[in-house]
């Protein structure tokens, strides 16, 4: 399944064979194409969960940079999901020089200004990298619609294939997938819940915005 997954994934970037894509794969993802395939197989990752504002929030990364920030309830649940995504990888909690990316993700939450600059270990498909680095470049306190980013990366027919982007992002915040509203400045599904999503816009000072389930 894993093997057919990446394939469509592939084609669905636009490229019109997998040898094209590995070419550029260090450019497309943060791992390489054998541990993408693999769930992070021979990985080490490091990840601690705390508190913030909008509940438990998990962080994780690797030797290269962060690979996951997620919103949650439980802890349990947050670890276990961790653990679904990168099945492949030795998962352990961090150790204290962990602890500065986890404080710059819960600084920004309790003071949202800018962006988070921190390193990134990220796994993607060339269109989800282009969407997610087009919503690097929504400024805190602003949002655009999902049309909007769809052309700001030249794709304005890619509507819906931006909202999967979105969906699909694997760290909360540093990406601010949060930002992405319907063209009627509704709010729309939030991979964490979307009444996170209303309190993260507040807390950025955006506009007030109605919600939607879709």
């Amino acid at each position: 399944r894993a093997r057919r997954s990446v394939t469509q994934a592939v084609y669905g970037a636009g490229f019109n064979s997998s040898s094209r894509f590995y070419e550029r794969s260090s450019e497309t993802l943060g791992m390489t194409p054998g541990q993408y395939r693999g769930g992070g197989r021979g990985v080490a990752i490091q990840y601690a969960v705390t508190a913030s504002p909008l509940g438990l929030v998990l962080v994780a990364g690797t030797a290269r940079g962060i690979c996951s920030v997620r919103f949650g309830n439980e802890r349990s649940a947050l670890e276990r999901q961790l653990r679904e995504d990168f099945p492949g990888a030795s998962i352990e909690q961090a150790d204290r020089a962990f602890e500065g990316w986890v404080n710059a993700i819960v600084d920004h939450l309790d003071h949202p200004a800018g962006r988070i600059e921190l390193p990134l270990d990220i796994r993607g498909t060339a269109f989800q990298q282009r969407v997610w680095q087009a919503l690097r470049e929504i400024p805190a306190g602003q949002t655009a619609s999902y049309a909007e980013v769809a052309a700001r990366i030249g794709r304005p027919a890619a509507v819906r294939a931006v909202a999967r982007a979105c969906a699909t992002n694997p760290v909360a915040v540093i990406v601010p997938c949060h930002r992405v509203v319907k063209t009627d400045g509704a709010l729309s599904g939030y991979r964490w819940g979307v009444e996170r999503k209303r309190r993260l816009l507040k807390l950025e000072g955006a506009p007030p915005r109605t919600e939607t389930g879709a």
